[in-house]
């Protein structure tokens, strides 16, 4: 099961959060993203663990929890959609030829 975790501190590390759900049952991955520019961590991340059941329990003991002084959200992952065509952005504005 692919889990999302929100509200995370900046601080927290990959370690602490693979920590707090390996309470639940085993971890398989643990990201944390980062804005790539910068390298500082967006406050949000994901948590992938191969039984469901564990998944489950993790969502319902750590969501709301204090978590690094922050109240954490975490919920199921919503599958990535196709993030090929993101749709036409216009862009069009060059000069016209008109005189």
């Amino acid at each position: 099961m692919n889990i999302y975790v929100g509200n995370l501190n900046f601080d927290t590390t990959e370690d602490e959060l693979k920590k707090a759900f390996e309470q639940y049952g085993q971890v398989e991955s643990v990201k944390i993203i980062s804005d790539r520019y910068t390298g500082r961590s967006k406050g949000f991340g994901f948590i992938e663990m191969p039984s469901d059941d564990e998944g489950r329990a993790a969502i319902e003991g750590l969501d709301g929890s204090d978590f690094g002084g922050r109240n954490l959200k975490v919920n199921e992952a919503k599958p990535r959609e196709d993030r090929g065509d993101r749709g036409n952005r216009g862009g069009g504005g060059g000069r016209s030829n008109r005189w």
